[in-house]
């Protein structure tokens, strides 16, 4: 008979009665009414009542009795700790029992129990079950030292678990190695920095010979761990993957996905041109393939995790084509991952059997899936430039079949393909025209108003078509009403005399009638374009479209790499790193895959050291131009602070400031320096809102703008502005102080002089109602200086002058005001320099030493953009000790080196080392190899960056050789530059 008998009673007072079963002398009874607790505690009754009565069963030799007696124990040992200690030297007894199945159950119940009391009674029979004959006993042990280590992990490291379980890695039965890795790598997750784990050639040895003969599970984590380690070098690389290989022949598919994580991580180190590169790439795809011979869901968590693959590497999947086609029985979620596969796939040889099948899946019944079909179409036009013209065609049939989402959904990947080939399929617009009616949906509707706009001039009655959807204006989605309003403008830019009233009625529905920021900022935008300068607003609104990339959908490169290595987990199926969905990310490390460019060291590598000398916290790498939202929010609400020693007041003058990113220039710095901090001034006029009463906007007065910004002393006294105070060492005479800075190269003495470029025009006065400026950057004693001449050629005197930099790559700032202390009268000329400070605000530029600045006088605000040589940069203190030299130059990865030519180069080794010192560049050693100079340099930028370079000098040879080697790669070009400037100078 089964057990279910003993689910089925419901007697009332059955506690009595079990509590007398329990108690009975017949063993036989005992079990049963064991069983019948157990049963009663596994529906949901409380029998915590009997506990004594239950332990007291623990005496016996029956194992099921035991067994079912330590379950009882686990569950209502929290509920009642005092009475779970009566248990103890049951468990003292039973770990040294002669039979190994009850020591083990004795162990395996210790560690599920949470009660902190006991924990201390259990460390003796664990570290006798850690040591125990029998293997079974020992994994048992392995894992109840983790489960321990939970409860009272200070406790644990006390007793010397820890090295107990790095002893077991060593063991001679395979299953034990796999619990105490697995063990090892639990606690190691939950304590980081605890460099538990320290995997060495050996301990790889003795994991990878223990992993061919454990059980499935065992060899999971085994594997897990081998994914960790960072091996020293290719071969190593190879035989750790030769190894590891037969695993995916394995049954069990997690056994797969955790050797595929392996090989995909460690093919990183394996150069491309090796044959045993291409062996393994042709052995990674059948597996893969077999996955997706399971059911769904196992065939989905396959897919979750082949579509991060291919987009890493698609060359292992690139003929499998087929295998990702669907199935009419596949689940919805199955089809539409294998769809996205396809697209990734598909390539040139390859693309008319995708279409096909696409052109196949659009007349199937399940919209979902219909849609994402249409879409790849889309996609697969604009990846494979030569399939365009069938795509285009095949989509222009589905929009024949008139089935409306069809035909929405065509229209949206239409509008793509033309952003991709600019005037090649305008000749469909009519067809697309035709459909106008049948859009319902936000995105159709906005993409069909994109088309009409761009091609105005192409479409007759453009302006009937706008205007019977500015009928229903407010009952838009958002992202057709700024369509909408962007494609009027447009069109009236294309065509302004018929146009005119549309024009004007959108702008009034947009500004005055509308609740959305965004429209109303728009739209304001928008009309003061038209209003002021209808030449400019073409430029903007009509200005050529960046053509849009082929892969829109791909994860970005950084977070690819960290789910590679969490290939066969959640976050490989969720396509998020664990940091986003385990709570409290407690213990989550950011993994990297190995020698990829631009990673210092790897990250999940404990055993690499950082070069002692070099500032320890990684260089701060430029941050690119994403966060725009938070850009804004952070602009110049607080003045940027310079280290250093305490300011000096100069003159009551006062810096300005203005805001490059918005039209007006509503932002004040009233100080550069670091104490005191100047409230934010509540005097200060400020820049006028755009009203939103008023339709018309509101234009600044040369009146207002002073008010915001200041500038000549005349202008921080009309307005009460606090005196400005510049850094000391701007001002302090270079003597004393700075005599030990040019000693820091040890004993070098003055350099020749850093190198500065010569002065180009870098706004003309045609651009600038008559302002012409010119300018270069130099560094003097250690300080930036902008060193610009002015000149007045307009008929009117100019007064008033302020500066502003944009946000830019190293933090560039003015240091000080534009001393420019008397008015500037017509044809005059004047020689400024203005210091600068690296710690303004930091945003990627391309190019890197591209450099925005504002110029303001009592006329108008100039905008140009200058380019700063990167050498002004090179601090003074960029001088590295040799084996320093030595380990950084080994510890940034080869894909980080950088190799340039510079020609026509005439200097020896030594003029060339002079020359280049003088530009703190510091030669850390030179050595002759067949009649070859090889320099040896180092250069730390600004921002705590350095820069290694190998300078190859050739006697008789004009043209050296010059490799750089950077943790921030992209600064490299720009170094390259400086230096053939700074040789060539």
């Amino acid at each position: 008979m089964t057990d279910s008998k003993y689910f089925t009673t419901t007697k009332k007072g059955e506690i009595f009665e079990l509590k007398a079963e329990l108690n009975s002398d017949k063993k036989e009874k005992k079990k049963e009414a064991v069983k019948k607790v157990i049963a009663s505690m596994t529906v949901g009754k409380d029998v915590s009542a009997l506990f004594p009565d239950v332990v007291n069963c623990m005496q016996t030799d029956n194992l099921e009795l035991k067994k079912l007696v330590y379950l009882y124990l686990m569950n209502y040992a929290k509920s009642q700790p005092d009475m779970a200690i009566m248990a103890v030297n049951t468990f003292v007894k039973d770990c040294e029992d002669p039979n190994p199945l009850i020591r083990a159950l004795a162990v395996r119940t210790m560690g599920c129990i949470r009660v902190d009391k006991i924990t201390e009674y259990l460390c003796e029979p664990l570290r006798k079950c850690l040591k125990d004959e029998d293997p079974y006993v020992r994994k048992t042990a392995a894992v109840c030292v983790a489960k321990l280590h939970d409860i009272n992990a200070q406790l644990v490291e006390d007793q010397g678990f820890l090295d107990t379980l790095k002893d077991l890695i060593s063991d001679s039965n395979p299953m034990v190695v796999a619990n105490a890795v697995a063990a090892l790598s639990e606690i190691a997750e939950s304590h980081p920095n605890s460099n538990l784990l320290d995997l060495n050639p050996q301990t790889i040895n003795k994991l990878l010979t223990a992993l061919n003969e454990c059980t499935e599970w065992g060899q999971i984590f085994i594997l897990d761990c081998l994914a960790n380690y960072t091996p020293r070098d290719d071969r190593e690389s190879q035989s750790i993957c030769e190894r590891v290989t037969p695993r995916l022949s394995h049954a069990n598919s997690a056994v797969v996905l955790s050797a595929v994580k392996v090989l995909m991580k460690f093919m990183e180190m394996l150069p491309k041109d090796l044959d045993y590169y291409g062996t393994l790439l042709k052995k990674l795809a059948p597996p893969l393939v077999t996955l997706l011979s399971a059911e769904p869901e196992l065939q989905y968590v396959a897919l979750r995790n082949i579509n991060l693959i291919v987009q890493r590497r698609p060359e292992i999947l690139k003929h499998e084509m087929k295998v990702f086609f669907v199935k009419y029985n596949d689940p919805i979620y199955v089809k539409l991952e294998k769809l996205d596969i396809m697209i990734r796939l598909a390539s040139q040889a390859n693309i008319a059997q995708v279409l096909a099948e696409l052109k196949e899946y659009a007349t199937e019944v399940d919209v979902d899936f219909v849609r994402k079909a249409v879409r790849a179409i889309g996609r697969c036009a604009i990846k494979v430039e030569q399939s365009a013209e069938r795509c285009v065609s095949t989509l222009l049939d589905l929009i024949q079949t008139k089935v409306n989402y069809v035909v929405q959904e065509a229209i949206v990947v239409i509008k793509d393909i033309f952003r991709k080939y600019p005037n090649k399929y305008e000749s469909v617009i009519a067809t697309l025209c035709e459909n106008l009616d049948s859009l319902d949906e936000p995105e159709a509707r906005a993409a069909m108003i994109w088309i009409v706009g761009e091609y105005a001039e192409r479409i007759d009655n453009a302006d009937e078509l706008l205007e019977s959807f500015l009928e229903g204006f407010h009952d838009e989605s958002t992202q057709v009403q700024l369509q909408l309003l962007t494609a009027i403008v447009k069109l009236f830019l294309k065509k302004p005399t018929e146009t005119q009233e549309l024009v004007q009625q959108v702008l009034s529905l947009a500004t005055q009638d509308s609740d959305n920021p965004d429209l109303r900022d728009r739209g304001y935008i928008y009309w003061r374009l038209l209003s002021t300068d209808p030449v400019a607003a073409k430029e903007v609104v009509l200005a050529e479209k960046p053509l849009i990339s082929e892969e829109t959908d791909l994860i970005e490169p950084t977070l690819l790499e960290e789910l590679i290595c969490h290939i066969g987990t959640l976050a490989s199926v969720y396509h998020k790193p664990p940091s986003a969905f385990v709570e409290g990310s407690r213990g989550v490390q950011h993994k990297r895959l190995p020698g990829s460019a631009g990673s210092g060291e790897s990250v999940d590598s404990p055993d690499t050291v950082s070069a002692a000398g070099v500032s320890e916290a990684p260089p701060a790498v430029i941050p690119s131009q994403g966060d725009l939202l938070g850009d804004l929010l952070n602009l110049d609400l607080t003045p940027p602070t310079t280290s250093g020693p305490p300011p000096v007041p100069s003159s009551g003058m006062q810096m300005g400031a203005m805001d490059l990113l918005g039209g007006g220039l509503d932002s004040l710095m009233g100080d550069e320096s670091e104490p005191p901090p100047i409230p934010l001034r509540t005097d200060t006029p400020q820049s006028p809102q755009l009203s939103h009463q008023s339709p018309s906007p509101p234009d600044y007065s040369p009146t207002e703008l002073g008010g915001d910004l200041g500038g000549s002393p005349a202008m921080g006294a009309a307005f009460g502005a606090p005196p400005a105070v510049m850094p000391a060492s701007f001002s302090a005479p270079v003597s004393g102080g700075l005599d030990d800075l040019f000693d820091l190269g040890g004993g070098v003495g003055m350099p020749m002089g850093a190198y500065s470029p010569p002065k180009t025009i870098w706004l003309p006065a045609m651009k600038a109602k008559g302002l012409e400026i010119s300018g270069t950057f130099a560094r003097r004693a250690g300080v930036i200086q902008m060193e610009m001449t002015l000149t007045n050629k307009a008929m009117s005197v100019m007064t008033d002058f302020a500066i502003q930099f944009n946000r830019n790559s190293f933090g560039l700032a003015p240091a000080g005001p534009l001393q420019v202390l008397t008015p500037l009268s017509p044809n005059q000329t004047i020689e400024v320099a203005l210091p600068l400070s690296t710690v303004g605000p930091v945003m990627k530029m391309e190019p890197l030493s591209n450099l925005q600045v504002a110029v303001k006088n009592n006329i108008d605000v100039f905008y140009f953009s200058c380019q700063y040589p990167i050498s002004m940069l090179f601090v003074e203190d960029g001088k590295m000790e040799r084996q320093v030299f030595l380990a950084t130059w080994k510890d940034i990865p080869n894909d980080n080196e950088a190799q340039f030519q510079i020609k026509d180069c005439h200097l020896n080794s030594d003029a060339a080392s002079n020359k280049l010192q003088g530009s703190n560049v510091f030669t850390i050693a030179k050595r002759t190899v067949e009649g070859q100079d090889m320099l040896y340099q180092s250069m730390k930028l600004t921002n705590g960056i350095w820069v290694l370079a190998e300078l190859r000098v050739q006697a008789g040879n004009p043209n050296y050789t010059i490799s750089l080697k950077c943790r921030a790669p992209e600064v490299s070009q720009c170094v390259f530059q400086s230096y053939e400037a700074i040789l060539k100078n």
